[in-house]
């Protein structure tokens, strides 16, 4: 039962993730067609960056600390690149350098979108599975 309920969580953790990394395409795709300034922008995403990454480190913490060892490597690129983005200071977007950015914004964005469906429904099938497990031992 402890099983399904961790892969419970880590279904609702990868819909956050995703929620938040939609919310910052939003932001550029609103940036893209002068909806917004680039000032509100910017402010906009780097407000969510570090929620963003603090939650895929617990995740991969998690992963871990459970004993889903699989999830746990497939995680790692990620979270390396995360770790890497922040240790190198470019994880937050500049205002001045929005516009000239916006493209290879957005494509980093859709590649974790990619990522993280890709999660999201290996949760899901776990989740799934989990589910269907426990209750086969309980007829």
């Amino acid at each position: 039962m402890a099983d399904l309920w961790a892969w419970l969580l880590f279904f609702f953790m990868n819909i956050g993730l995703l929620g938040l990394v939609v919310y910052q395409i939003m932001c550029l795709a609103d940036l893209e067609f002068d909806y917004i300034n680039p000032y509100d922008s910017a402010s906009r995403i780097n407000k969510v960056m570090l929620p963003e990454f603090i939650t895929q480190g617990v995740l991969c913490f998690l992963y871990l600390v459970t004993g889903h060892w699989v999830m746990s490597l497939l995680s790692i690129p990620y979270l390396y690149y995360n770790v890497r983005q922040y240790m190198e200071r470019q994880h937050l977007i500049d205002v001045t350098e929005i516009f000239n950015m916006l493209n290879w914004e957005k494509k980093k964005r859709l590649i974790k979108i990619g990522y993280l469906m890709l999660f999201l429904f290996m949760s899901l099938f776990w989740l799934i599975f989990s589910a269907l497990e426990d209750d086969d031992h309980f007829v």
